[in-house]
């Protein structure tokens, strides 16, 4: 199985390391990964000026420009047999209404827009948590080692939510379920003409049984997304 990797949170992230680590594991990894932080850039490709391609290593690359560029040139020039395209590990959720404004999600969009199969992994956190990312990777694997064997019809992808648990819990279960299709809350604070948006992601309406909902009940939550979501 061989894998293309990127993100949005810049390629030295310790969440695309704990996914290279994960996909080491059943496959063969090329990076291809925004040279800096792009959260929240969505879908925005680069045209019209040169993107720089920095060869950090042998099967890592880094880029200057978005995930979806990264995507765009990893299938292009340097990785254009791969089987799968795998985004992430995103430091914050990417739930519900995050699949638009995500480029960690977007990457994957843009692989099936070429016709690859892709995941995308974000990682749920709560305030006043640390990340574990090795066991964020072990959970990896093991989605991996589930949905590489489910079925995917043209244009469809798979959007991945770990949640934020303690080392006292017990392994969270791997669930597939609908994305809520609610907005983000919606809160502004005004400084002068300046507005900061400052709405409360953890206290988002939970529709019982979507991925918001399975993801802060303490479950992975996977849902099958497609190129219109």
């Amino acid at each position: 199985m061989n894998f293309l990797l990127s993100n949005d949170d810049g390629i030295d992230a310790p969440g695309l390391a704990a996914l290279h680590a994960a996909a080491r594991n059943v496959g063969q990894a090329i990076v291809v990964a925004p040279l800096g932080a792009l959260s929240g850039c969505s879908h925005r490709v680069t045209a019209g000026q040169a993107i720089r391609v920095e060869r950090r290593s042998a099967d890592a690359f880094a880029i200057d420009g978005t995930p979806a560029d990264c995507i765009r040139i990893g299938l292009h020039e340097i990785a254009a047999g791969v089987d799968w395209v795998l985004s992430g590990v995103n430091a914050g959720g990417n739930l519900g209404a995050d699949v638009f404004y995500s480029g960690t999600v977007a990457a994957v969009r843009e692989a099936a827009l070429h016709g690859r199969k892709g995941i995308a992994f974000s990682h749920y956190i709560k305030r006043g948590l640390e990340v574990d990312w090795p066991q964020t990777s072990l959970w990896t694997v093991r989605v991996l080692e589930t949905l590489l064997h489910e079925p995917l019809l043209a244009g469809q992808f798979w959007n991945v939510n770990f949640p934020h648990l303690t080392p006292a819990c017990a392994d969270p279960e791997i669930v597939i379920c609908p994305l809520d299709t609610g907005p983000l809350p919606l809160h502004f604070r005004a400084e002068g003409e300046h507005r900061h948006y400052a709405g409360d992601y953890h206290s988002r309406v939970r529709v019982a049984g979507s991925d918001v909902d399975v993801c802060f009940s303490g479950q992975i939550a996977v849902t099958k997304l497609g190129l219109l979501a």
